[in-house]
């Protein structure tokens, strides 16, 4: 959280073809900074950690040692903990996602075609639960 009291997030847009979604996350209060990559939001975890990351999940099967682009990303958070990370994936990869959730459990996932009210009610329950607990 900002010291102004808004709730940090951070988008990592890869590969896009999806709507752009700043207007949503503003709207709810967040604070929001953009990347366009993995390596680019670890740099940024480096200096702070957001309380929301909203990323694509892409599924690869020619990585050598990961399955995919969000496996990096979610062992640097898992000793960070409180970050909530929503993620937007392939409706073909639903198997794969399963999988890497039984490892990295994700706050949300929504698929491709994301609908903004999905993502707004995923987006709201994060703001009305951190509400409550302060």
């Amino acid at each position: 959280m900002t010291a102004s009291g808004e709730l940090k997030l951070l988008a990592i847009y890869e590969m896009g073809g999806y709507p752009n979604f700043l207007p949503l996350y503003h709207s709810l209060g967040f604070s929001v900074q953009v990347v366009n990559s993995i390596r680019k939001a670890h740099s940024l975890l480096k200096k702070e950690v957001p309380d929301v990351i909203v990323a694509e999940y892409n599924f690869q099967s020619q990585f050598r040692d990961r399955t995919s682009n969000l496996e990096t990303l979610m062992a640097i958070l898992q000793k960070y903990g409180e970050t909530r990370v929503i993620a937007f994936y392939d409706g073909e990869t639903v198997h794969k996602l399963a999988l890497f959730q039984q490892r990295f459990p994700l706050y949300a996932t929504l698929a491709f075609p994301v609908q903004e009210q999905e993502l707004q009610d995923a987006l709201q329950s994060v703001v009305t639960s951190d509400s409550q607990a302060t």
